[in-house]
């Protein structure tokens, strides 16, 4: 009897242990009742947003001249240290000049000595000097018309048989020397004309080298670096200082090959260059007719002004070049994107169910994503990502229609 009761308790067990377990599956199966979520639902569509492409480069100098010596000499005096601010003409190194003014004192004389030989005075002017009138030629036309005088003479008296033909041939030949004599009297002066040039053009050298003695700055602009210091022999051409000009600079970059060709001069670039805050606009001056054959990208440049001295040479930089500016894009804010171990991920609206969705973003701007890939115009999604998490979006935030916009999508 016992055995039998103790039987049927048990069985009795087992059955109410296996209707609870059932139950409390039937429970836990029931689908949970998703929240109603009051959060800010937008409609994403085609946006202006022009395409551009990013190079990063360096900021150049418009000009750097590496000045040298165009006469050889001591330094006596520099004038220019780095950092300096130089005009055009201003000097830079000043060469001992003591043998210059010797070499023009030397040109000058051997000049007088050229002019008093034909009997030009001081500030006669060379060109309006002629022959037939200096000194040495009237004299040897006096002998030959002293002679010719002569011979007509002795002509007379030999008609008359009153002379010799003798003494006629004798005078025939005096007046033939005196002629000759006469010719190269006018050579003479003309030589001596053409030694007055030359001593001319020997005195302007040598006041050129005295002048070329004082180095003078090329151009405006600073000294970048001194070679040379008071007492340092410098010969012909060796360098003495660096002049760069910083106003206006040259930002040179490259691009890719697959954008070469939608670079051209005269458009429009945003630079952001290191250390600086603002942003700088210009334009593209020059562009390579080559592409580098190593790196396969082509090198542009572009003027910044920097009349006031802010920006200098050297800076690194990164220029945003605007190539479409009538392109178009799909552009959310930069709340509704949300960023985490490396995905990107939008929380979107289908059915009225909010849900993530993998994202791809091709650039930022001003507040915005551009999104290329994950997204079609008209989705809808939230604009806070940071409210994103599943659930119901309430009905009176969800736009009744979405205005999809008709322009074509850009080229990726």
């Amino acid at each position: 009897m016992t055995v039998r009761y103790l039987s049927w308790m048990l069985l009795i067990a087992i059955a109410f242990c296996g209707c609870s377990g059932k139950n409390e599956s039937k429970i836990e199966a029931k689908p949970k009742s998703l929240e109603t979520l009051d959060v800010d639902v937008l409609a994403i569509e085609l946006s202006p947003w022009p395409r551009t492409v990013r190079s990063q480069g360096s900021v150049y100098a418009d000009e750097q001249s590496v000045v040298g010596a165009k006469v050889a000499g001591r330094v006596a005096e520099v004038h220019g240290d780095v950092g300096d601010v130089l005009k055009l003409g201003d000097p830079l190194v000043t060469l001992d000049q003591e043998d210059f003014l010797l070499q023009v004192e030397q040109a000058e004389a051997q000049l007088l000595q050229a002019r008093s030989s034909v009997g030009l005075l001081e500030g006669d002017p060379v060109d309006k000097l002629d022959p037939a009138n200096a000194p040495p030629v009237r004299q040897e036309r006096a002998l030959w018309e002293e002679t010719q005088s002569s011979l007509e003479r002795i002509s007379s008296l030999r008609s008359q048989n009153a002379m010799s033909q003798g003494e006629y041939d004798v005078a025939a030949a005096a007046e033939r020397v005196a002629e000759a004599r006469y010719a190269s009297a006018v050579n003479g002066v003309r030589e001596k004309i053409a030694l007055i040039q030359v001593r001319q053009v020997e005195l302007a050298v040598a006041r050129e080298r005295l002048k070329d003695a004082i180095i003078r700055a090329p151009m405006d602009g600073f000294v970048l670096n001194r070679l040379v210091a008071p007492g340092t022999f410098v010969a012909v051409g060796q360098p003495v200082a660096t002049i760069v000009r910083t106003n206006p600079l040259r930002f040179r970059g490259k691009i890719p090959e697959r954008h070469s060709q939608s670079i051209a001069v005269g458009q429009r670039l945003t630079l952001n260059i290191e250390s600086v805050t603002e942003p700088r606009e210009a334009t593209i001056t020059r562009v390579s007719p080559a592409l580098d054959q190593q790196s396969r990208a082509l090198t542009f440049e572009a003027l910044i002004e920097n009349e006031n001295q802010v920006l200098r040479a050297g800076l690194f930089a990164e220029a945003e070049v605007v190539t479409d500016p009538d392109a178009y894009a799909l552009v959310v804010p930069e709340s509704a994107i949300s960023e985490f171990a490396g995905a990107t991920k939008a929380w979107i609206v289908v059915d009225g169910v909010t849900r993530e969705q993998e994202v791809r973003i091709g650039g930022r701007r001003e507040g915005a994503f551009e999104v290329v890939q994950g997204l079609s115009p008209g989705d809808l999604i939230l604009r806070n990502a940071e409210q994103g998490r599943v659930g119901k979006v309430n009905s009176q935030n969800v736009p009744q229609a979405s205005v999809q916009s008709s322009a074509p999508i850009a080229a990726k």
